[in-house]
Parts: structure tokens; sequence; C-alpha cells
């Protein structure tokens, strides 16, 4: 052999040598994070996370090419991650529906779905005209199964300009052509569109402008894509937190000199004389021909039903905690929400936490870790084992579940934390269908 076949085999040698160990190197790199994501998945099951709870990313293995660009785009921790060279969900019921990973992904591999096979999600029937199995009642947004704000803006437009279609020479007498029930993303969006379009219609709002988003905390990021909101234009915003959204409704509403009558809490639907009664649970009543439903899925605050419970230190919603200082306060409830605004509270006051159970579950990881720290320096009382019996102006009375005493403490204010009652029954009574859907595909790329 002489020696420039030999430079050559070796040289040939050297290249499969240094590309087998960059192979070598790149999978043993890909088992550590495959084994890190399966131990993250392990520790979600325990904890109760893994199972989605409402939307959620499903990803197509297929179709995967493991660019990483959906874990980079969701403004969550620890709901994506790369196993075996794929990405899939690790702590999915911590999911809330940006849909930042479904627009991310370049091969359009993640789909967005409703329910597993495992758990249902109860929904109501609806048509691809946003149209009930009762005519003259439609629902766009969150309750239709659409939590995204981007999608629930784009569902209140769609909806109304359907509902334009139902009114057009419908020759009825009635104070309203529509009432929309709602002023989340898809009822502002519903109520910018109706003004678009010189519609007599009336917006009512259970609690405040901006539904459930104005419950989140203040710099909580909801939204991560640019939207089309009616009468403005597109609205380029990227990473959107609670106050930036909340303003540019208010601002736009204002602008066209739209009014949201808000704590209106609509108690029940009826159809007479082919037009549509809705009677608010402070006593009042509204005629409109058409309806639009753009109300969450969690309904109204559950209560606890104690004696007290309606006095007004109790509240169901934790909004500006930086304003309420040397206070002594129960916080009521195991959950996240719970567990972070008993944190946030007390940091300026005195608070109590309780808890029906003897543990928490279903916790974010990094909320039982800070309330664990909490609990063991002192900073938060945890009572777990007990519940609320008696709420009075100046102290509430707590149960201990396992011995049967009850004490008295002396309290300014009770948040209650105890979920949200599902708005099926307030369908049902309107003669609105419910199906449970068990990982029905709700978005996907065309």
């Amino acid at each position: 052999m002489d020696e420039l076949m030999l430079e050559k085999v070796i040289t040939y040698s050297v290249a499969i040598l240094f590309c087998a160990v960059i192979v070598y190197i790149y999978l043993r790199k890909q088992r550590r994070e495959s084994k890190i994501v399966e131990a993250k998945i392990a520790q979600a099951k325990i904890d109760g996370l893994y199972e989605p709870v409402s939307l959620h990313p499903v990803v197509d293995e297929n179709s995967c090419i493991k660019t990483g660009a959906c874990i980079l785009a969701c403004p969550e921790h620890d709901i994506l991650g790369i196993r075996n060279g794929k990405a899939t969900t690790i702590n999915a019921s911590h999911c809330i529906g940006h849909g930042a990973c479904f627009h991310a992904c370049p091969t359009e591999a993640i789909a967005l779905y409703i329910g597993t096979e495992k758990r249902g999600v109860e929904l109501p029937h609806v048509s691809q005209h946003f149209e009930t199995n009762v005519p003259g009642i439609f629902i766009a947004g969150e309750l239709g199964g659409m939590g995204l704000i981007k999608n629930a803006v784009e569902q209140g437009r769609q909806a109304v300009e359907n509902i334009l279609k139902v009114l057009k020479n419908d020759g009825l007498a009635s104070p309203y052509d529509l009432i929309i029930v709602g002023a989340g993303p898809a009822g502002i969006s519903a109520s910018l569109t109706a003004k678009k379009h010189n519609l007599r219609f009336l917006t009512l709002e259970q609690d405040t402008l901006g539904g459930t988003v104005f419950t989140f905390p203040r710099s909580k990021i909801v939204m991560t894509s640019a939207m089309d909101l009616p009468l403005f234009g597109k609205v380029k915003l990227f990473e959107t937190s609670k106050t930036e959204l909340l303003d540019l409704w208010v601002k736009v509403l204002d602008k066209h000199a739209i009014s949201i009558r808000e704590n209106s809490k609509v108690e029940a639907i009826e159809r007479g004389n082919n037009l549509f009664k809705l009677s608010t649970l402070d006593g009042q009543a509204f005629e409109t021909k058409t309806v639009l439903l753009a109300i969450g899925r969690r309904g109204t605050p559950r209560k606890l039903n104690v004696p007290g419970e309606q006095l007004e230190k109790v509240a169901y919603r934790l909004l500006e905690p930086e304003d309420i200082r040397d206070k002594q306060i129960v916080v009521v409830g195991g959950g996240d929400s719970a567990i972070e605004s008993a944190l946030l509270l007390a940091e300026q006051n005195k608070v109590i936490l309780s808890y029906r159970s003897e543990q928490f579950s279903r916790i974010k990881p990094k909320n039982n870790e800070r309330i664990s720290e909490a609990a063991n320096s002192g900073l938060i009382e945890v009572r777990f084992n007990t519940s609320l019996k008696l709420i009075e102006k100046e102290t509430v009375s707590i149960e201990n579940s396992l011995t049967g005493e009850i004490q008295m403490i002396k309290n300014d204010l009770v948040y209650i934390f105890a979920g949200g009652e599902l708005p099926t029954q307030f369908l049902q009574k309107a003669g609105i269908g419910i199906t449970k859907k068990f990982g029905e595909e709700i978005l996907k790329h065309n």
C-alpha cells in the first residue's frame, strides 16, 4: 500500500471515528434527556398532574422532528418535554390552552384536544355556525371548548356574523336583536361585532369585564400570538399580560361607546312568542330575538353554604393582594389558587390556610414546595382536615374533622377557593343538549 493510499485510509478512519464519537455523544445526551423527562412524567403521575383537564396539546410522533420549538414557545414550565427524540406532554393538567405550541411547531405535529379517553369533558351541542340545538341560542369561546383567547375572539366575531343571517328579515318586534351573556374574550369580540353591524344588543356579565381573564394574577401571560379584534384591527401584542389585555379592551369599548352591564348574572333563559326572555339574579328580565352565550366553563364560584357566607368580608377571588395589610385572614381550599393566594397574602398579613383533606394533591410541585416552606417557617398556619363552619363579623369557626373540635378564631377576611360549578344545569334548563367529549380534536392545522 503506497503512502497516498495509507494517508486516505487514515483520514477516512479518523473521519469515521469522529462521526461515531459525535453520534455516541448525541445519543447519550438524548438518553440522558429522555430519562429526565421520564422522571418528570413519573412524578406528574404521582402528583395527579399527567392527565389533562381541558384543552391540551397532542403530539403526532410521526411528524415531530424534535425542533423543540413547542417547548420554547410555551410560557408555562414543564408542560412539554422531549423523550426519545419526540415531544411529549409532562404536566398536562397545568396546560391552560395558550396554544403557543400549536402555532410554533414547524411540522404541524401538534393538535389541540378536549378531554381524554379516561377523563371526559362536558360540552354543549354546537353546530359549525355556533348555534346550539335550540334555534336562536348560540355559543362561542370557552364554553364551547375553545379557551384560547385568540380563537375565542375569532369565534365571538364569527358567531355574531352567523346571527346576522338568522336576524335578516325575521319581522319580530323586540327590544334587542341580541343579548350577549359573558364579557370575556368571546363576549367582548361579539359586542364589538354587534356594534359594527348596528345591532340592538346588550352584554351581561355576572362579574367584571374580562370574565375569567380578570381573575388571573396581574402579570400573568394570557396571550402569546397576535389576534384580530373587531373595530380595532390586528393586535400585535406578544407575551401579553392580563393588565395589558384588559386595558386594550377597555380602550376599544370606550372608543365605540359600548357599555357592559356588570354584576348581572343570568339565572334562566326561556322561550316564548318566538322571543327569548333572560332573567337575572337581581330580578331583572330582558327580551331578545337571539342569545349568544360567551361564558366560561367554570361558571359560578362554588360556595360552602355555611352561615355568614353572604358577609362582605367573604370573597372568591384575590385581585389586589398588595393593597391588603395587617389583617387576620382565612383562606379555604387546597388547590393552586388557594395556595398562591395564601402565599401572596402572607407577605403582609396573618394567614390561616384551611383544607378539608389530610394533604395537598394535584398542585404544582413549585407551589407544594413553597407552601411547605411557608408552613415550616411559620409564615402561614396550615390546618389540614378542617372545614369552615361559621362566619361572623369579627370571627370564624373552624372544625377539625378528626377530633370534632370547633375553634373560634379572630378574623377580618375570608377567601374561598372551592372551584367552580359547571353551568350544565343552566344550559339544560334552557334546552341545550350536553355531550361528554373523550379526547376529541378541537383545533388542527388546515
